[in-house]
């Protein structure tokens, strides 16, 4: 399985037999040009995890892609085939077996209404796994060898994101959800998460467009 971060919550996963984009948001545009995608996963209808202004170009170019969405994303685009996540299921695409978990976005206040949210479990055949849980520290599977971590946000702190990253306890974690927090603020999210997360799991921090090798 080879990661590549393409921006924010954007996240290209590729096996030997398969080509999926996770969150093809609105703050990235490393996404818009990708080609030969046999999947396009959205964990919610936030602009940050789904650019619906950009999206198109990109779903005509990958016309064979299957586009699985949380519920609310289906309507925003209706005219396009797209198929919902609903949580429970499970589906194959070429090599990759993905789960559906999770059910509701992360509570950011009281006065401002909660939507839904899925999180994607990504199993490659005889290969690892990747957890992808948008917008949401509750449900957190065991099992897991990579967790893409969302590294803060108006419903995160620091405490928060360790936590869930110590119950997951995943082999290793790569960051996302990052484009909220400036150039220079960035390395202080790093090097607290390293603090506080237990020192048994990596904390790998790929570049932008740069592709990983889950080993």
């Amino acid at each position: 399985m080879i990661l590549t971060r393409l921006g924010h919550a954007a996240l290209l996963v590729e096996t030997p037999s398969s080509r999926t984009l996770i969150d093809p948001g609105s703050f990235s545009s490393d996404w818009h040009a990708l080609t030969d995608l046999d999947a396009v996963l959205v964990t919610h209808q936030h602009a940050d995890h789904i650019d619906v202004n950009n999206i198109g170009a990109m779903l005509d170019a990958n016309k064979g892609a299957r586009v699985i969405v949380e519920e609310a994303v289906v309507e925003m685009l209706k005219e396009r085939t797209v198929y919902p996540a609903v949580v429970g299921d499970t589906l194959t695409i070429e090599d990759l077996r993905i789960e559906i978990v999770g059910g509701q976005h992360a509570l950011i206040h009281d006065r401002i209404p909660r939507v839904g949210n899925v999180g994607f479990i990504l199993r490659e055949e005889g290969g690892p796994n990747l957890f992808h849980p948008g917008d949401a520290y509750t449900t957190a599977p065991s099992g897991i060898d990579i967790l893409a971590l969302p590294l803060t946000a108006p419903w995160a702190r620091v405490g928060m994101t360790a936590d869930f990253a110590n119950a997951v306890r995943p082999r290793k974690i790569i960051p996302i959800h990052d484009s909220i927090v400036s150039e220079a603020g960035r390395p202080i999210y790093m090097r607290m998460s390293r603090t506080v997360i237990d020192e048994s799991i990596t904390i790998d921090d790929p570049g932008l467009a740069e592709p990983y090798n889950v080993d």
